[in-house]
């Protein structure tokens, strides 16, 4: 294969004599020094694409990327800045970081459903329902409040209330009733 004349790569202390003439092979298009700098750089080109993306199959594809550019332009490694082993190794990275960072989300945000172990629904309907009960029995009147929080947060009976408030068992049982009954009104509204 004949790509024209191009800058020969030329072998200094950077690079070791058979990759400067695998590199020149490649300058005047010999599927040889291709499959040779192939055969002896592929396995690290795709163990650091691997160990960027986590992706089998876009390891290939970067891998695969890389060496069509070797390919097409063996003057892009540039001998004095290292090893093309090296250089290999850290165009695979910045293209791998490159793909991870063009992928987008498979899922869309909005149709991500967390796992809760708690029904917020229920909790926050019972937040509401807990605030609006605080309100309501804030304007009964006191004797209704003090005898609905004996019987409902203390546990006492009707007969115990009138025994502890000295009202008679007629009074009590009338403003319990009373006071639901605003209670309930007051839900309802």
């Amino acid at each position: 294969m004949d790509r024209g004349s191009g800058e020969h790569v030329t072998a200094t202390a950077a690079i070791p004599t058979e990759d400067a003439e695998l590199l020149a092979g490649l300058e005047r298009g010999e599927d040889r020094a291709m499959a040779t700098l192939y055969d002896r750089y592929s396995r690290i080109v795709y163990s650091v694409a691997l160990r960027v993306l986590r992706d089998p199959a876009a390891a290939e594809d970067i891998l695969q990327e890389i060496f069509m550019q070797m390919w097409r332009n063996p003057q892009s490694f540039v001998a004095a800045r290292g090893s093309l082993g090296g250089w290999l190794s850290v165009v695979a990275r910045n293209r791998s970081i490159d793909t991870l960072r063009r992928k987008r989300p498979s899922e869309q945000v909005e149709e991500l459903a967390l796992a809760s172990p708690f029904d917020l629904a229920d909790d926050s309907e019972r937040n509401l329902l807990m605030e609006k009960a605080r309100a309501a029995v804030v304007l009964l009147p006191a004797e209704q409040r003090k005898t609905l929080e004996m019987a409902f947060f203390d546990g006492l009976t009707h007969s115990e209330i009138a025994e502890m408030t000295g009202d008679p068992l007629g009074t009590v049982k009338t403003r319990i009733r009373s006071g639901l009954s605003t209670l309930r009104k007051a839900f309802q509204a």
